[in-house]
């Protein structure tokens, strides 16, 4: 299970999605022990600071850790599922 966030990213969120391309392009070249990714995602990029008064934080943004935003996420996993599809062909239902 590979963290795509915190130090394999250096800390930068939106090194995120270079992390999570060289993960699924590993797995897809056939590295059965990568089993997963975890992400820092929410609605909007970044981070802040809880305030003192809570109308001054930003709606979407996290408070705890700088995430990528939806759409980086979406981008995400539609380029991971694309790849991994191809990389396994297509799916193909079970004998009734």
């Amino acid at each position: 299970m590979v963290d795509c966030s915190h130090a394999n990213s250096g800390k930068q969120h939106a090194r995120q999605q270079e992390v999570w391309r060289s993960v699924i392009g590993q797995r897809a070249a056939g590295n059965r022990t990568l089993i997963g990714l975890m992400v820092e995602g929410y609605l909007l990029e970044g981070s802040q600071p809880i305030t003192k008064n809570p109308a001054d934080l930003r709606y979407g943004v996290s408070i705890t850790d700088a995430c990528v935003d939806w759409e980086t996420t979406e981008t995400m996993l539609r380029h991971g599922h694309q790849v991994m599809s191809c990389a396994h062909g297509p799916a193909v239902a079970a004998d009734p």
